[in-house]
């Protein structure tokens, strides 16, 4: 692992008010950091704050793009979401605050076309790291378009509403912006409701060259995002051009736990030989912990993680010998599947000996 993949305490530079119940936070780079900070736009970084003796950590993304040479998220205050919740209300300019260093795989395919065409799918605060791709396409690619569908509840909700409509106004001839309000009436019907999957089907129909697109970017509330994708793949768009950020899992079902539970069960007292940072340990697997991380970190050992959710890749590990059960899975390609990565914060052994290793 890099020397500079754990947390790093940054300094607040800017808290900005982008809608009563958000904010977007710059934080200010020291020299010595700024390589580890490069990133790619659509990434995001994980926070880490002690709240009432309990480290709690979630992923934002970076909602700039990387020409614009700072480092800035945004945070929507979610209920329950103790963290967004905190955030909003307590973090000030000058605050310092635990930071990792950017990761994710929702960013621009390589060897995009300079005259591509892209559509981004965004409800919500699932705007932050699709305006960060929708910047950089229209600075980068000086012959590419760029259609936003952009749903939220009411337009006080809508975050970057000024910025959007100062980017359409810059890129009139390659930039569409289309808004859809739940709350409020437009005259037009289609703009009127939610992105459910009737509302992609008529949106696809008729705004969208869907067949023409080289990439769909999609961030938003789970139900919309598996709506999306449901109308795309309908239509015969390859997988590889549907580019979803999740983070948060749905819920397992009674089944789902109940077959989790019987996993752990069989795997009481199976022997872990686990290396992170060159040191190679061995401890016992626990199925009162729950997964192969949960059984880590009761043995004190610092392996990381973020999500806990099976989306982020932050825990990401290579099995070297044995084999796990994955309970979920939306961060990890096929490709890494089969060359033997996991989520540790999802598997659970299912051979009588695992060996696997962070630092591959």
């Amino acid at each position: 692992m890099s020397i500079n993949a754990g947390f790093h305490k940054l300094k607040i530079s800017e808290v900005r008010r982008e809608t009563p119940d958000a904010v977007s936070i710059r934080f200010e780079i020291p020299e010595h950091l700024k390589q580890a900070f490069v990133f790619k736009a659509g990434q995001h970084l994980t926070l880490r704050a002690d709240l009432d003796g309990e480290d709690v950590r979630r992923n934002y993304s970076v909602c700039v793009a990387p020409s614009e040479n700072e480092m800035r998220i945004a945070i929507k205050q979610m209920a329950p979401g103790r963290f967004s919740v905190w955030a909003n209300a307590n973090l000030r300019e000058g605050n310092e605050i635990e930071v990792l260093p950017p990761m994710g795989r929702f960013v621009l395919p390589e060897g995009t076309e300079e005259a591509g065409y892209y559509v981004g799918l965004a409800g919500g605060s699932g705007i932050t790291p699709v305006i960060s791709i929708l910047k950089t396409v229209l600075d980068t690619q000086p012959a590419a378009r760029f259609v936003l569908l952009y749903g939220n509840r009411s337009t006080a909700s809508a975050m970057f509403l000024e910025e959007l409509a100062g980017l359409k106004n810059r890129y009139m001839e390659r930039l569409e912006v289309y808004h859809f309000l739940e709350d409020e009436a437009e005259e037009i019907e289609l703009f009127n409701g939610r992105l459910d999957r009737e509302k992609c089907d008529a949106v696809f129909d008729s705004l969208i060259d869907v067949k023409s697109a080289n990439a769909f970017f999609i961030c938003g509330p789970g139900p919309m995002m598996d709506a999306a994708e449901a109308a795309l793949l309908a239509r015969g768009v390859p997988a590889e051009k549907i580019l979803i950020e999740r983070f948060t899992s749905s819920a397992l079902s009674a089944e789902q736990l109940a077959a989790r539970e019987a996993l752990q069960q069989k795997a009481a007292g199976t022997e872990l030989v686990v290396t992170l940072d060159g040191r190679r340990s061995r401890i016992a697997f626990d199925p009162t912990k729950g997964s192969i991380l949960d059984c880590m970190q009761a043995a004190g050992m610092p392996a990381p993680y973020a999500c806990k959710g099976g989306v982020c890749t932050t825990c990401r590990a290579k099995i070297l010998e044995g084999q796990v059960t994955m309970t979920k899975n939306y961060g990890l390609t096929e490709q890494e599947v089969a060359d033997g990565y996991v989520l540790t914060c999802q598997s659970v052994p299912a051979s009588e000996h695992v060996v696997l290793s962070y630092d591959e």
